[in-house]
């Protein structure tokens, strides 16, 4: 069972970089140009997520699994990740129906 884990765990961390866009759920949506995402990987409970519009934002974020561990709306910039338990993530933001993807670290 470890070598499984183990496996999964080497597998995600290898294919995915952490500002990499990735095609995960998006449902063909148009991606959002121009996005920062900072701090990465994260450690004090706070992301924040710049965008050229900073309009209001869907947020879900998933686990290496796929599944759902946190939605949110925020209409600044600052996420509250404090719920989330370290590991890595998979961060889908919406905007005006444009969508972005990235990987999020959590330490």
């Amino acid at each position: 069972m470890k070598i499984l884990y183990f496996s999964f765990f080497l597998f995600f961390t290898i294919t995915l970089s952490a500002q990499e866009s990735i095609k995960f759920k998006n449902g063909g949506a148009s991606e959002i140009s121009e996005v920062k995402l900072y701090p990465n990987p994260a450690f004090g409970g706070v992301v924040h997520i710049l965008t050229q519009a900073n309009a209001d934002k869907f947020i879900t974020v998933y686990d290496v699994f796929g599944e759902m561990v946190l939605t949110d709306k925020i209409n600044g910039k600052m996420l509250d990740i404090s719920r989330l338990v370290a590991g890595v993530y998979v961060l889908q933001v919406n905007e005006g129906g444009k969508t972005f993807t990235r990987k999020l670290v959590v330490r």
